[in-house]
């Protein structure tokens, strides 16, 4: 059973920093594209960042410059390294498997979802 545990969510300033981690159960995980996403009630899912099996990312232009998504396939876990967090990065995170041909940022691409992690930076 395909199982994905995020965590690393929390409450910081304008400015700070936070590490997103997603561990990966269930099935291989090196064979998968994973994403990040977010969303904020009332709009749709955004994708935020994602890599591919040989470590080519995409990453919403949002973003550019100031997270970084990593993985250890070692220990099944994905990571988002979140700086100069900004308020309207205030979001639920989710983490997303999936196997598209390259490391889109579109959600229906994508099979597997974690239950989320909440992010909220304040001004």
């Amino acid at each position: 059973q395909v199982q994905l545990v995020e965590s690393g969510g929390g409450s910081v300033q304008s400015g700070g920093s936070l590490r997103l981690s997603c561990a990966a159960f269930g099935y291989t995980y090196s064979s998968y594209c994973m994403g990040w996403f977010r969303q904020t009630p009332g709009k749709e899912r955004e994708g935020v960042a994602a890599i591919d099996s040989d470590g080519r990312t995409s990453y919403a232009d949002s973003v550019k410059g100031r997270f970084t998504i990593s993985q250890d396939k070692a220990k099944n876990t994905l990571y988002l390294q979140m700086n100069s967090l900004k308020p309207e990065d205030t979001a639920m995170y989710y983490c997303a498997a999936g196997r598209p041909l390259w490391p889109t940022l579109n959600q229906n691409e994508y099979n597997y979802w974690g239950q989320g992690t909440q992010v909220t930076v304040s001004s």
